[in-house]
């Protein structure tokens, strides 16, 4: 068989499927979230319909960036539960083409829906989610349930130039106190200063007041040393609690890149920032979910439980398998963001122990 003719054979059978999963998963995630919460905006709060419609399309690119792992997974599943029940499979493996072969047009394709996933939650979901909370916050809620906020960030440019960056841990703008506070400055040609950690830091007179802390210088090659202890001393910093909170971002915001600068940037001083570590590798390993997914479903398609049964099964199997790997990944974060293992286990354990598993049963294909 032409190799163009085999791709084509493959590829066709699972595109239907890869469409039909990203329709099917969004319904259920916004039949299950965005609708419930824009109804009840609209009806408890009064809130226009034209902003809801707003929230509701900023809160999507999320949505379908969870659903692309699933929609591999279901795609191939019942891609190859066709071919095997129309004995196409059978076929090719009578034509004495390996099951490995088959896989290689379901892989290069997979690497670049994962390419794309990545690249599109790099760019579109960061922008889109920033405008989803600063709509919520700012447009429905009026800024009247300002609520505590954990891990934002703040970063102060001058001339297009990176000046400074302030991480804080926790901040209340309610009560103008915030814990865990970091600030690192730069110079004119944008290389790290100084910086300084403070265990808390509280709004009083107009102006912050942080506690217990230290300051850092840094050198052009990098070298940190200690400048000095503080009890207390004023934060250069003239936002107010309100306006701080209005500036920050989430690391959940942020894309890879900007979240691997800062914690390269903040690890200078010794700082634990496991929990960041963890949240940056989980933001590339996600994407990669694509590619195992597709591999682990075209295994169990191809193998001889996938001729039983329909759709409706293969779409059963798929959120069983989508859920234990997110049982596995919420572990595996928890253990990372604890420190009681590595950051780069935690955010790339769950891609591991699926990969194992997506080889074996395709290796168990050209056995059965």
């Amino acid at each position: 068989m032409r190799r163009g003719l085999l791709n084509k054979l493959i590829l066709g059978a699972c595109a239907g499927p890869f469409m039909f999963g990203i329709l099917i998963f969004v319904l259920i995630f916004v039949a299950g979230d965005l609708l419930f919460q824009a109804a009840k905006l609209i009806i408890e709060q009064g809130v226009a319909f034209s902003v809801v419609t707003r929230l509701f399309f900023y809160r999507l690119p999320e949505v379908v960036v969870m659903t692309i792992p699933m929609s591999s997974l279901l795609a191939t599943l019942l891609g190859m539960s066709t071919l095997n029940a129309g004995s196409e499979l059978i076929a090719l493996k009578s034509l004495g083409i390996p099951f490995t072969r088959i896989l290689r047009p379901v892989i290069v394709a997979s690497v670049l829906i994962a390419l794309g996933a990545l690249g599109f939650n790099e760019t579109i979901v960061p922008f889109t989610s920033i405008a989803a909370d600063r709509l919520m916050k700012y447009e429905i809620m009026k800024n009247q349930t300002a609520a505590i906020q954990e891990k934002v960030f703040l970063r102060d440019e001058q001339n297009g130039k990176l000046r400074r960056v302030l991480y804080i841990d926790e901040l209340d703008p309610n009560e103008g106190l915030m814990s865990g506070i970091m600030m690192h400055e730069f110079d004119e040609e944008g290389r790290l200063s100084t910086t300084l950690n403070a265990r808390k830091g509280m709004w009083q007179d107009s102006q912050w007041w942080i506690e217990d802390g230290r300051m850092y210088s840094v050198n052009h090659e990098g070298e940190v040393s200690l400048l000095l202890r503080f009890e207390r001393q004023k934060l250069a910093l003239r936002l107010s609690p309100a306006q701080l909170q209005r500036s920050t971002r989430r690391p959940r915001d942020m894309s890879a890149h900007e979240l691997w600068s800062y914690i390269n940037q903040a690890e200078a001083v010794g700082t634990d920032l496991s929990k960041l570590w963890v949240m940056f590798h989980l933001k590339l390993a996600v994407p990669w979910a694509c590619l195992i997914m597709a591999i682990l479903g075209a295994g169990l398609g191809a193998s001889r439980r996938g001729r039983s049964g329909g759709g409706g099964v293969g779409f059963g199997i798929s959120v069983v398998i989508v859920f234990a790997y997110y049982v596995v990944m919420s572990l595996c974060r928890a253990l990372g963001e604890s420190g009681n293992i590595p950051a780069v286990i935690a955010g790339w354990g769950p891609d591991a122990v699926f990969v194992v598993i997506a080889f074996y049963f395709a290796w168990r294909v050209d056995r059965i």
